[in-house]
C-alpha cells in the first residue's frame, strides 16, 4: 500500500479522526463498553443473551458505511502490493496477536490510550515497534 502524499487530505483526515474520537467516547459513555473491534467480533462468536443486537449493528455499520459513503463521493483506489499468501499470513498473525494482546489496535490505541490504561499504553507501543520491525525486515533484510 502506498500513500499519495501529493494528494493527502488533511481536513478529511482530521475530520475522520475527530469522528472516531467522538464515536468511541459516546460508545463508552452511553453503553459503558469499549469500541474495540476484536472484542466486539469475539462477542459475536460467544453470544450472550441481550448482547448480540448492538454487536451486529456495530459490525453492520462497519460494512455498510463505505457503501453509504460511496453515494456521496468516490471511494479511494486501493492498491495492495502483496500476495494472497502474505495477506492470509498477516491476517492470521493479527488474529493471534489480538488474542495474546487482549485486544486490537482500535481497542488499545484509540480507546485504551484515551483512558490512560497502562496495559493499552504498553500494547500500543509494542504494536508500533512490531510494525517498525516488520517493515525493516521485509523491506531491508529480506527484500
Amino acid at each position: 500500500m502506498t500513500i499519495d502524499w501529493a494528494n493527502f487530505t488533511l481536513w478529511s483526515s482530521l475530520a475522520g479522526g475527530i469522528l472516531i474520537g467522538l464515536a468511541t467516547s459516546m460508545f463508552l459513555l452511553l453503553n459503558g463498553r469499549i469500541a474495540g473491534i476484536s472484542g466486539i467480533l469475539g462477542g459475536l462468536l460467544r453470544p450472550t443473551k441481550g448482547d448480540i443486537g448492538w454487536r451486529i449493528a456495530f459490525v453492520a455499520g462497519l460494512i455498510f458505511s463505505p457503501i453509504a459513503f460511496s453515494v456521496a463521493a468516490p471511494l479511494p483506489a486501493v492498491q495492495i502490493d502483496a500476495s494472497a499468501a502474505s495477506l492470509i499470513m498477516a491476517g492470521l498473525l493479527v488474529g493471534i496477536g489480538t488474542r495474546y494482546g487482549s485486544g486490537c489496535t482500535s481497542g488499545h490505541g484509540v480507546c485504551g490510550l484515551s483512558r490512560l490504561s497502562p496495559r493499552s499504553i504498553v500494547a500500543t507501543a509494542l504494536f508500533i515497534l512490531a510494525g517498525f520491525a516488520t517493515v525493516f525486515i521485509t523491506r531491508h533484510l529480506i527484500g
